[in-house]
């Protein structure tokens, strides 16, 4: 692709800003895709009168950008912008007459009025009534898992997602269609990322996130474990138990049986961690062991309460919810990304108070006047490897789980569009 004559619009002359235009008018011609992002750059970031543009040239540059953005409503704000620029300097220009500025007011009206019915489209309704579904954490760490780690996800999923500058540019232009040239190293034109999907956001913004304040490295293999502590298990699908290794053996967790297990066994998981990372954990209600620093306490808290379900590690959060059941459900779901750290995260609906609870948990769920008539449940997260996966590693202050609240099941239903249509007729 031809290169522009000049780079730094901010100190072209006279000269070169018109050669500048009339490279992109090129571009614009050729119907290359890259015209869009780069006339949008030249023209909002620079006065082109004082550039010495003639007002033609200037109504040619916005009429060509106008016709450019994305036929999307959401980009109609910019095509607006461009065409209001256009009838703006038309008036000084040698093509002003009456029925080229009747048509371009029209096109204007037009898409003012498609605006607005985006506009009102995409505006949130407002519920019925402004009470809140209320969902009642009670955990040890209550500052980390409702404040910390919140603000660390949304920081990560930012730092990862965020598009730079020239791929928000590109996203409001559209392809030049079956006249699309093959530019893959063209940098102006690459606008496909995730970032600029909302749903996909949404999936990342719109959670409660789980994660630890600590590394955690799961592995089938006993090499270089994390410094805070270790735990081994013996899981497959269908049985798991727990180990210890004592001088050069595997033995059981509850005594001292060595066992017949070589360190190779692909059944083995041996779950480290290290020791705290996070510097705004708060405060910190679980109990500790006197016998090591609070920065190695906690993580080896968080081992010693860990379980295996089959291949699962069940990394227990101790996070309890309190939630309406009659209107509100919550999905529990690895966290998006998780596959890029070797893990997968087994997925589950809580609808209601577990049917398998120790009576205690029962016998305190009516104690206080807020608790009546809610259910309650256990937020943890359960781990796995990902298949021909030895070894996964995840820093701390790394999305782990991801919670939504969804409707109740009994609260809606999937009705076929087309009984409504019988219906009415």
């Amino acid at each position: 692709m031809d290169q522009p004559t000049s780079q730094g619009a901010q100190t072209m002359t006279p000269q070169e800003a018109r050669e500048h235009l009339h490279y992109l008018l090129s571009l614009c011609l050729r119907k290359e895709e890259a015209f869009g992002p780069l006339a949008f750059e030249f023209a909002r970031n620079n006065d082109l009168d004082k550039l010495g543009l003639l007002p033609e040239e200037q109504f040619n540059l916005w009429m060509a950008l106008s016709d450019a953005f994305a036929e999307e409503p959401k980009r109609f704000k910019f095509k607006l912008e461009a065409l209001q620029k256009a009838v703006e300097v038309l008036h000084r220009s040698k093509y002003a007459d009456q029925a080229l500025l009747r048509e371009l007011r029209r096109e204007i009206q037009k898409t003012e009025a498609e605006l607005a019915i985006y506009n009102e489209a995409y505006r949130a309704q407002k519920p019925a009534t402004t009470d809140k579904h209320q969902i009642i954490v009670e955990t040890d760490l209550p500052d980390y898992f409702l404040t910390t780690a919140q603000k660390r996800a949304t920081a990560y999923y930012q730092r990862k997602f965020k598009l730079t500058t020239e791929a928000h540019t590109a996203q409001q232009f559209k392809n030049p269609g079956t006249e699309r040239k093959f530019q893959p190293d063209n940098l102006v034109v690459h606008k496909e990322f995730p970032g600029a999907c909302a749903p996909f956001m949404n999936a990342r913004m719109n959670a409660f996130h789980l994660m630890l304040p600590f590394d955690l490295k799961i592995s089938r293999k006993p090499d270089d474990p994390l410094a805070a502590g270790v735990r081994i298990w013996f899981a497959k699908m269908g049985y798991s138990y727990p180990l210890r290794y004592e001088m050069g053996k595997l033995c059981s967790y509850f005594g001292d049986e060595v066992l017949d297990i070589s360190l190779d066994d692909p059944n083995l998981l041996f779950v480290s961690a290290s020791e705290v990372k996070e510097t705004e954990l708060g405060t910190v209600e679980r109990a500790l062991s006197p016998d090591v620093p609070p920065e190695v306490g906690l993580p080896r808290a968080f081992l010693e309460g860990s379980n295996t379900l089959g291949p699962y590690v069940q990394i227990v959060c101790n996070v309890k919810v309190w939630f309406d059941a009659s209107s509100v459900s919550l999905l529990l779901l690895g966290a998006p990304d998780l596959p890029e750290y070797g893990l997968m995260g087994a997925s589950g609906l809580v609808v209601r108070t577990y049917g398998t609870e120790k009576m205690a948990a029962y016998a305190e769920a009516s104690k206080k006047p807020w608790q009546e008539g809610l259910s309650f449940n256990y937020i943890n997260m359960h781990l796995a490897l990902l298949p021909d996966t030895d070894t996964a590693f995840v820093p701390a202050s790394t999305p782990i789980f991801s919670v939504y609240p969804v409707l109740s099941r009994q609260t809606y239903t999937f009705k076929d569009v087309r009984t409504l249509a019988e219906g009415s007729s």
